[in-house]
């Protein structure tokens, strides 16, 4: 989800900013014959982006020559980093190390970071989500997992080296090999989470290299002026009829009710709270200082008898201090420490005779390093955390408020596409484009939660593919002319292929994440197959019944089941949990390994999908509330309750693949899409598209007789769970 391409294809060329030149070598200008002459790669690559696109060349033959002698392999977005890392090493030698490692995150272990805090996408060019970089006195190296490895063959230049694999213990063999006996390998401790470093020395244990905490930024300093600013944008209070009750104005203060969620930490402790979505969920307060998330740079310290705001206090209006500080009593109203100032307080706290709690997944090592050991209580998450995961009643019907607005939203895109498409007047800018405007029409809205994933036919088959800002970065740039990449770049969308799209709304009521897959023409046999057997897939799980605090992890496998018996798969997660006007991945609710158990009052995205490798993808999301089930016997039972509302796709549906359970449970849902948006389509006399869900929503009906009862399917998955758990 890079940011900014248009921006930065009207800069002038800078050689530590940018990996584009637009002008020409012939230029007067000896500056720029200089620039030309000292990196001669830039002139091959301002001729090949004149021819069309060639087949893709293994990383490793691209780079078989060093770097300063031209390559016919190298991409046209290849970046070219010898004066960023030269800039870094620098720096290294100063701090006397020899290597370098630099994460993916921000200082507050964040999914989604700002610009300025993209250091790993600076120095390698390498702009995917999820990656490390570490960086040595000879060479460098980015580790990544399979969904960037074509992004990565495409941005790097033969500086780097690209390991497709991320496990830590991959990352430290490289790091022994490099660094000699008794030598520093260094890292920012903000960008660390305690597990993280635990896991670093770990593995460095014995070797007699020494893992050194640098609070100066190295790539920061290398960076330099041409670093992005710190946002200022002003920090602002969600109105009361938006939010469920902040933390701290409960029925209990922030640090009485942590207590009572964590009974090993006793009141007269202290816990630092440190990832920004928790603030605005302590606070009910927002901002945009992360494009998509409404987050702002800050921390809480809370004790039994204070409450203190690390920020910068220049953001806050007269209204908004006003707002933190009504209601409450001297001692617990809300003190505003200025945000550099954290590390220090911490540290000053713990000299005192106080317990504190750490969550070890999400604290940074910056914090922890500060803390006697004898002063900490451990934990997996911040309580925090485990109490924002449950949405009280207001906070449950303000996200199904917002889910409905969504799906008239989504449902005008899937008309506008079903008339525009035919057309070919759509292709996957345009269309994002527009539902984006649509969402952004809504009441409340704040615009879209992540960037919209707009996919058609093989484009599709990458679970995580991006429109824009990659593509556009792919696309073939004139020499001597500043490239502005436009619509026409991008794929059309066809009556002839699938399409998918993934998107979601920020609204002040809540947070929406949805996918559906379509076909406007003929889709084969397979296709349909593949996508009713994902639907199968997506109403089993949200069908199901489970004992209450059953983890996600063990249930995981009903989404797949109807996949795994004809030999198909998809290798991503199932589900993710969301937030109210927060993050739209909001852990640690979800169906992986270190997901906390199912409780009623958690929200959760189930979203099995398919993926046929240059052809064709598959998903189909929706967003579900964790409530209590109706069971003939007295226990404690849960299930899914769909909070989304968009129809699938009846052109992709084999309904003779649908056991009886299922058909009824999807006419079932079908009817109270009827219920739920019919009505608010009326009122606002959109008269197309009530005509449109009407079709969509027509009752489905079985053509062949199934077989499959729930007991055998049970059966199958109990056994699917347990051979694959071995």
């Amino acid at each position: 989800m890079r940011k900014g391409l248009e921006e930065e294809a009207t800069k002038q060329p800078n050689p530590l900013s940018s990996p584009l030149i637009y002008s020409s070598p012939a230029s007067g200008d000896p500056m720029t014959q200089a620039y030309w002459q000292c990196c001669p790669w830039l002139l091959l690559l301002c001729d090949m982006c004149l021819e069309l696109p060639r087949a893709q060349v293994p990383w490793e033959r691209r780079c078989e020559k060093l770097f300063n002698q031209p390559s016919e392999h190298l991409p046209v977005t290849a970046v070219n980093t010898t004066m960023r890392l030269a800039a870094l090493r620098q720096q290294m030698k100063t701090w006397n190390l020899t290597a370098y490692i630099i994460p993916d995150t921000d200082a507050h272990m964040s999914e989604y970071i700002g610009k300025h805090d993209e250091r790993r996408a600076w120095v390698s060019g390498f702009t995917g989500s999820a990656g490390t970089a570490v960086v040595s006195m000879r060479r460098a190296a980015v580790w990544t997992d399979s969904r960037y490895w074509t992004q990565a063959e495409r941005q790097m230049d033969c500086n780097w080296e690209l390991h497709r694999e991320v496990s830590i213990s991959s990352i430290v063999a490289w790091i022994l090999a490099e660094v000699p006996d008794g030598e520093n390998v260094g890292f920012d401790p903000f960008l660390f989470s305690v597990d993280s470093w635990i896991s670093y020395d770990g593995e460095l244990q014995g070797s007699s290299r020494h893992l050194l905490s640098v609070t100066t930024n190295l790539v920061d300093m290398a960076w330099g002026s041409e670093r992005p600013p710190v946002p200022s944008q002003p920090i602002y209070a969600l109105p009361k009829e938006f939010t469920g009750g902040a933390l701290g104005r409960k029925k209990y203060p922030p640090s009485e009710a942590i207590c009572r969620t964590t009974p090993k930490l006793r009141l007269g402790s202290f816990y630092p709270h440190l990832m920004r979505q928790h603030q605005v969920g302590l606070f009910n307060l927002r901002s945009s200082d992360i494009p998509y998330n409404p987050f702002f740079y800050s921390y809480a310290l809370l004790t039994d008898s204070s409450i203190r705001l690390f920020v910068n206090k220049s953001r806050f209006s007269l209204e908004t201090l006003q707002y933190l500080n009504t209601d409450c009593t001297l001692s617990m109203c809300v003190q505003l420490e200025d945000y550099s100032q954290i590390r220090d307080s911490v540290k000053a706290y713990a000299s005192g005779n106080v317990k504190i709690l750490i969550g070890v997944s999400y604290t940074t090592y910056g914090v922890y390093e500060v803390i006697p050991k004898e002063k900490l209580v451990t934990d997996t998450y911040s309580p925090v955390m485990l109490i924002k995961a449950v949405k009280n009643s207001k906070e449950q019907a303000l996200l199904k408020a917002s889910h409905v607005r969504d799906a008239v939203a989504v449902i005008q895109y899937l008309v506008w596409l079903e008339k525009n498409v035919p057309k070919g007047t759509v292709d996957e800018f345009s269309g994002a484009e527009h539902i984006d405007e649509l969402r952004r029409n809504e009441n409340f809205s704040s615009g879209p939660s992540f960037e919209t994933i707009s996919a058609s036919g093989m484009n599709a088959a990458l679970a995580h593919y991006r429109y824009s800002r990659t593509k556009k970065f792919l696309q073939c740039l004139r020499a001597g002319v500043a490239v502005n990449p436009t619509k026409e770049l991008h794929r059309k969308l066809s009556t002839d292929e699938m399409y998918l799209v993934d998107s979601g709304g920020q609204y002040w009521d809540g947070t929406t994440d949805i996918t559906r897959t379509v076909h406007w023409g003929t889709p084969t046999a397979f296709q349909k197959e593949a996508y009713t057997r994902v639907l199968m897939g997506n109403i089993d799980l949200s069908r199901l019944v489970f004992p209450a605090a059953t983890s996600g992890r063990v249930v995981e496998a009903f989404a797949r089941r109807a996949l795994w018996e004809v030999g198909l798969n998809y290798g991503h997660g199932t589900g993710h949990g969301i937030g109210n006007f927060l993050c739209v991945h909001e852990w640690p609710v979800g169906f992986q390994s270190n997901n906390i158990a199912m409780a009623k009052g958690m929200f959760t995205s189930i979203e099995p999908g398919y993926y046929q490798d240059g052809e064709f993808g598959i998903r189909l999301e929706d967003i579900a509330l964790v409530v209590e089930a109706k069971t003939k016997y007295p226990g404690t039972y849960l299930t899914f309750e769909l909070v989304s509302f968009v129809p699938y796709d009846r052109n992709l549906i084999d309904v003779r693949l649908l056991s009886p359970e299922q058909l009824q449970y999807l006419n079932r849902y079908y009817q109270t899409i009827r219920e739920k948006i019919g009505p608010e389509l009326q009122r606002r006399q959109l008269l197309e598209e009530f005509a449109w869900l009407e079709r969509h929503t027509e009752p489905l009906s079985a053509r062949a007789p199934h077989i499959t009862s729930l007991t055998s399917l049970w059966a199958a998955s109990a056994l699917a769970i347990l051979s694959w758990s071995s």
